[in-house]
């Protein structure tokens, strides 16, 4: 059995610094790497966690499309908050991208993320 990877990048999400990938695609799996709320040219997005919130998820989609997958094709998730007092506002942005098909989740309180981000959610996806 040949082992196949292919790294994903696309420019519609923030580049990575050294060694790591937007996403590693294995055929059936695909895992995207933690996503701050950076802006394609790489700027933390303004505003609170609501915005920072649908920035990431924003970020997760492009990647994902850029493998011919949606974000209903996630099946778990990652998402580490700089503060719990924020859980309220991410699940109610967080939720409108998962309407139908959720993802299994784990969620952790972080004493802090690059670039002073107030979240980072990685994700999963299968084919």
């Amino acid at each position: 059995i040949i082992f196949m990877k292919k790294t994903i990048f696309t420019d519609r999400a923030p580049k990575t610094v050294r060694f790591y990938s937007q996403a590693m695609d294995l055929k059936k799996v695909v895992f995207c790497s933690g996503q701050i709320p950076l802006t394609p040219d790489g700027n933390l997005v303004e505003g609170g966690i609501f915005e920072q919130t649908k920035q990431v998820m924003e970020n997760l989609q492009e990647i994902l499309q850029e493998t011919d997958l949606e974000l209903e094709n996630i099946v778990k998730t990652t998402v580490y908050l700089t503060d719990l007092n924020d859980f309220e506002i991410f699940n109610e942005v967080y939720g409108k991208y998962f309407e139908e098909k959720i993802p299994a989740r784990s969620l952790v309180q972080v004493a802090g993320l690059p670039k002073d981000a107030k979240i980072e959610i990685e994700a999963i996806a299968m084919r």
